[in-house]
């Protein structure tokens, strides 16, 4: 988590406005321990639904765009290269990748065309 905090806001304690942060209801992500943590650098944890295959298939069709359409056709030689690549991969994801829901638009022409 801090990681992926400071890598979108830099070093930070705290972040400066509350994110929901949305997983499944894996023991690592329910523990005490890990949503005590979470509240305290800002985020507000949230779990699916128990039994909820469309949330969590929602979860795992993206994991799985990621690993198809960045992982595998960029060199990936160990872990660092590839958190360094997961901001330019998300921001190509939310700019430019088409998605079949959406039109066969990005997110942010999705949400463009819905401005106008």
């Amino acid at each position: 988590m801090v990681a992926a905090v400071e890598q979108r806001f830099g070093p930070i304690n705290r972040l400066p406005a509350t994110i929901e942060w949305l997983t499944d209801n894996g023991s690592c992500y329910v523990a005490g321990e890990t949503r005590r943590f979470a509240r305290e650098i800002g985020f507000e944890p949230l779990t699916t639904p128990v039994e909820s295959p469309q949330s969590n298939g929602m979860a795992e069709a993206f994991v799985r765009t990621i690993k198809r359409d960045y992982v595998r056709v960029n060199p990936t030689p160990d872990a660092q290269t590839v958190m360094q690549s997961l901001p330019k991969w998300f921001d190509h994801y939310n700019q430019l990748h088409p998605h079949r829901a959406l039109g066969y638009r990005s997110p942010r022409e999705f949400i463009a065309d819905r401005s106008t």
